[in-house]
């Protein structure tokens, strides 16, 4: 969940959820460090339209530095997990494992259960082995932005505390992967209902109406 501390892993390694420009600002530079530099991704493949598409984002950080990202898109039925990099201070640790793990509960607490990726094929072994996901070998391998990709899914139980229509509704007002937690909103109730809120249907109500004009 999110703001997960892995103290038995790492120390000072944090997984949370981008909640602020400034947080969606680390992403991006994570993002142009791994795929940018190392990998040679134009700038407009890169940052391809979906950041701000009813995405999730998610930080890695050590120490309070950013190390790591990962996007979650929201379909009908599954999450696409996408845009998964680590710094490579990051990449022989947890931080990848931690990520997923953190992805894989955001996205079973919002009562999915099914997620699915495209994976750098040479790296297939490595998701399949590190991260439990199934090769779906019958979509084959096909090619973007310079590099050959192949698809991987998970599939997981539902989540017994999922979120749904009937989940409190303040619990549905929280940030999003801190569910647990009260938030800004939660705050709000002491204050109650503002007389406001009614008054001018009130006026509207028992203000004169206008007399129609007679035709001439």
């Amino acid at each position: 969940m999110d703001g997960t501390l892995a103290d038995d892993f790492e120390p000072r390694l944090r997984v949370r959820v981008a909640r602020s420009l400034d947080d969606l600002q680390k992403v991006m530079v994570v993002r142009a460090l791994v795929y940018m530099h190392e990998q040679d991704c134009p700038y407009e493949e890169e940052y391809d339209g979906n950041d701000f598409s009813g995405a999730t984002h998610l930080i890695v950080e050590m120490g309070g530095e950013p190390v790591g990202c990962l996007r979650m898109r929201w379909f009908a039925g599954f999450v696409k997990i996408e845009r998964v990099a680590l710094r490579r201070q990051a990449r022989s640790g947890h931080a990848g494992k931690l990520i997923m793990e953190t992805a894989i509960e955001i996205l079973r607490r919002k009562d999915y259960t099914m997620l699915m990726g495209q994976v750098q094929h040479q790296l297939l072994e490595y998701w399949k082995r590190r991260h439990g996901l199934t090769h779906r070998e019958h979509r084959g391998v096909f090619v973007f932005s310079d590099r050959a990709y192949a698809e991987v899914e998970g599939r997981y139980d539902p989540h017994p505390d999922a979120l749904t229509m009937d989940s409190d509704p303040l619990l549905l007002d929280r940030p999003e992967g801190d569910w647990d937690r009260p938030g800004p909103l939660d705050q709000s109730i002491r204050r109650g209902a503002s007389p406001a809120q009614y008054e001018r249907t009130r006026a509207s109500r028992s203000a004169p109406k206008p007399a129609l004009e007679e035709a001439e």
